[in-house]
């Protein structure tokens, strides 16, 4: 089977729009999938970042959506015609898997970031036969097609605009399940998200949505503006402001914040993060650091925690189906934060991600967009 994607060849390079070659169909519990759409996610641009971690050449994307036209065997759960979101790659068997916790995953790292499943690994070439990397989070969905374990897919209602839905499968996952799954935030709470992109907007809508008190910390100047108007408190962190941020974030708060999320695994937010909370507060921590975290003395004292958080703990058969519901009740609009590419247009997707030009920018491979 012939079709294009967006090859990235060198951590350095622009992705390219190639031919590329599937040369088997599904094998028992895989589906296929014609990609209606893909959210542009950081972790798939941290791969130039950190180079050599992830095998190149590859077809990244692993916000997909789109609609089934093939099945491996009679026990994926799913028919051709249905419309499904595509989430993270898990094994289904080790102790996390069965324990409701695919994010923590034995094998989560092998599946989803270093090469995927490698029994299948020959099955994906370019147009002149050479390999690409097996398949990115289990779909490499920067394509007009992709392959997918039937684990990794929730089914959906498909009246509902399939193309639009796929960073629910990630970003919005993530951010969104910080809030319900790992803090269990409720009616009365606070919290206080320091970044405003897809992950931390996300938490903002959840926050809202759960009757929280939301404040949003971010130094791009459109941004705290966005998530005021999604419901959260806005403070600008220009460098002047930084020293009084923790300050601020207990007046706004009454005392302190009980939850915290950082999205951009900065040690001096990570530190303020922690001294805006109140006694027996809950920080966590989605975006990987990259150096080492020096605590400030205090920032632990009186039952205050840190974890870190993937995936928003989230299953996404269970948390994908109810943040769909919230944004038919008008209470998690995330389709606010999109902007829609043609496929051939991915590398302006990305500068313009980059730039914070636009909050989470989605690919049609069918050549759409606005």
């Amino acid at each position: 089977m012939r079709f294009g994607a967006a090859v990235l060849r060198s951590y350095e390079s622009p992705f390219t729009l190639e031919e590329v070659i599937l040369s088997a169909g599904p094998a028992d519990g895989e589906i296929l999938v014609r990609i209606a759409g893909c959210g542009m996610c950081r972790t798939d641009l941290a791969v130039r970042r950190s180079a050599g971690r992830s095998p190149l050449p590859a077809v990244l994307g692993h916000e997909g959506a789109g609609v089934v036209v093939e099945t491996g065997g009679p026990d994926t759960g799913l028919s051709v015609g249905d419309h499904v979101v595509l989430s993270f790659d898990s094994c289904g068997h080790c102790r996390s898997c069965r324990g409701a916790a695919p994010a923590y995953c034995d094998s989560f790292a092998s599946l989803n970031l270093f090469g995927g499943r490698g029994e299948h690994a020959a099955r994906f070439t370019d147009a002149a036969g050479g390999a690409l990397a097996p398949r990115w989070f289990g779909q490499s969905s920067f394509a007009e097609y992709a392959m997918v374990p039937a684990r990794n897919a929730v089914r959906v209602d498909p009246s509902l605009p399939v193309e639009l839905l796929g960073p629910l499968g990630c970003g919005f996952l993530t951010g969104a399940g910080a809030v319900l799954n790992s803090f269990g935030v409720g009616p009365g709470d606070s919290i206080v998200v320091f970044g405003a992109g897809a992950v931390g907007l996300a938490a903002v809508m959840a926050a809202t949505a759960a009757g929280a008190v939301a404040v949003a910390v971010d130094r791009h100047p459109g941004r705290p503006a966005l998530a005021e108007r999604l419901g959260a408190i806005p403070l600008h962190a220009a460098t002047a402001d930084l020293p009084d941020l923790a300050g601020r974030v207990q007046r706004l708060t009454d005392g302190g914040a009980q939850y915290a999320l950082d999205t951009t695994g900065s040690a001096h937010l990570i530190n303020t993060a922690l001294r805006a909370l109140r006694p027996t507060g809950h920080l966590g921590l989605v975006a990987r650091l990259h150096t080492a975290l020096p605590l400030e003395p205090g920032t632990l004292d009186r039952g205050r925690r840190i974890s870190h958080i993937c995936e928003g703990d989230a299953v996404p058969g269970l948390l994908i189906p109810r943040l769909i519901g919230l944004w038919q009740a008008g209470r998690f609009p995330f389709d606010q934060l999109i902007r829609t590419y043609p496929l051939a247009a991915i590398n302006e997707a990305e500068r313009d991600c980059d730039a914070g030009r636009v909050v989470k920018p989605v690919l049609l491979p069918e050549g759409r967009g606005r």
